[in-house]
Formats: C-alpha cells, structure tokens, sequence
C-alpha cells in the first residue's frame, strides 16, 4: 500500500509540473534566460540518476555481466525510435496561427506517451527501493519543467489560447497516472519487469540528457554562461550523489 501511495503522490506532483505554463506566460522574455538555467540541471539530474543510482541498482541485481548493457542500448534506441516516431521537438510550423495546426495534436499524443512512460518508470523504481524511487522522481521532475515550459509554447504557437493549453497540458500530464497504476498493477505479476525497466530507464535518461538537452546548451558559446552551465550540471549531479545517503 505505502508503494501504491508513493507512486500516485509523485506522478501527481510530476503531473502539476505542465502548470509550469503560467510562469511561462507570465515571465515573457525572462522565460529562456530560467530555461537555460533549468536545462543545464536537468542535465546533472539524468545523468547523475543513470549513472549513480540506476545503473548501479542494476549491476546489483543483474550482476557484472552483459545483460545490463543491453538493457541500457535498448533504453537509448527505445527514446531514439519514440522521439522520431513522435517528432516532438521537430515539427515546423506555418506563421498563419488563426486556426489550431497539427502540431497540436502531434504534440500532446507524443506527450501523453512520454508522460504514461514516466509514470510506469516512477512505479517501477517505487517497487524496487523508496530511495531509488525518490531519486528517479526527482530526475524526471527536473527534465519535465523546462519541457513543459517548451510545450506550452508550441501549444500557444499551434493556435490554441493559453486556458486550452493549460487545460490540455494537463489532461496529457495525467497519463503519467495511468502510468503509475498499469505498472503497480502487472508489475509484481510480471517476472523481472522492475528488474528490466531500471536499466532501460537508465538508457532513457542517458539519451535525454546527451541528445535532448546537451546540444541545447550549445547553442551559447559566451564564456561566462558556458562556466555557469557546467557549475549547474556538476549541481544536479552533487543532489543525485548526496541522495545517495537516503539508502
């Protein structure tokens, strides 16, 4: 039971996250300058929850062998496939924005998808440890605020008014519930499901973090913002290593 309420009170809170609109609409022009900082976080927090948390929970169950890694590679191409089959990030869109465009559609279908995702993720891990649960929630939220952020801005651009986007951000969220209840549902009737999904979250992640974000970051060259961009990620990296003592 304790499993089942840790689970729900966390995709709900990663639920709450797509809100992350208002700020957005509210801050204008400031919007990009927290987004970059938010983005070099969230880069730490990935990385930091795959490399230091999840993948060594694996090891730990699967032992020093090749199992591990693959489970990881398929991870990577998982998100690699999802990603290209969703385009979330890659639609072009027209400049006529007086009627709603398919990007629309496109854009909360791929982030329902990925939100279902993450809630089955948050339970699994749930399943395994409550430290390693908190751990890859934290990973998560920290990914999902400057996407949301994203989001909110292809919605508003795809024609609809900020209430609808909002509101429909937030239905998609909500997959993330649904997530969380099919993996506490079949996850203990599955042999090793947690098992399996602990290193393709890692790969998850890693692919995120590395292909996602990363070369966001490069898109400033200034010295000074380079300096605070790696201050940042080695900051999301020093949480995840710190949490270490919750287990």
């Amino acid at each position: 039971m304790n499993v089942w309420i840790y689970s729900i009170v966390s995709v709900f809170l990663v639920s709450l996250i797509s809100l992350i609109g208002i700020g957005a609409l509210l801050l204008h022009k400031e919007t990009q300058k927290i987004t970059f900082l938010l983005v070099s976080f969230a880069v730490g927090g990935l990385f930091g929850d795959a490399f230091i948390h999840l993948l060594p929970e694996s090891f730990e169950e699967l032992g020093n062998n090749l199992i591990t890694p693959l489970w990881v590679i398929l991870g990577i191409m998982i998100f690699f496939v999802m990603e290209k089959f969703l385009r979330w990030r890659h639609c072009h869109l027209s400049e006529d924005t007086q009627h709603i465009h398919p990007v629309v559609a496109m854009n909360l279908v791929g982030d329902a998808v990925h939100n279902l995702i993450d809630g089955m993720v948050i339970a699994a891990t749930y399943l395994v440890s409550f430290p390693l649960g908190v751990t890859t929630t934290l990973a998560i939220v920290l990914h999902e605020i400057p996407q949301e952020m994203g989001d909110f801005g292809v919605l508003i651009h795809g024609g609809l008014s900020p209430r609808k986007a909002l509101t429909f951000n937030f239905i998609s969220a909500l997959f993330a519930v649904i997530g969380a209840v099919l993996s506490l549902a079949i996850g203990p009737h599955i042999q090793g499901y947690t098992v399996a999904l602990v290193p393709i979250t890692a790969g998850g992640f890693i692919y995120i973090a590395g292909s996602d974000l990363l070369p966001e970051l490069h898109h400033d060259v200034e010295i000074g913002k380079s300096i605070l961009q790696f201050a940042l990620i080695l900051l999301g990296i020093g949480i995840m290593a710190m949490l270490v003592f919750l287990e």
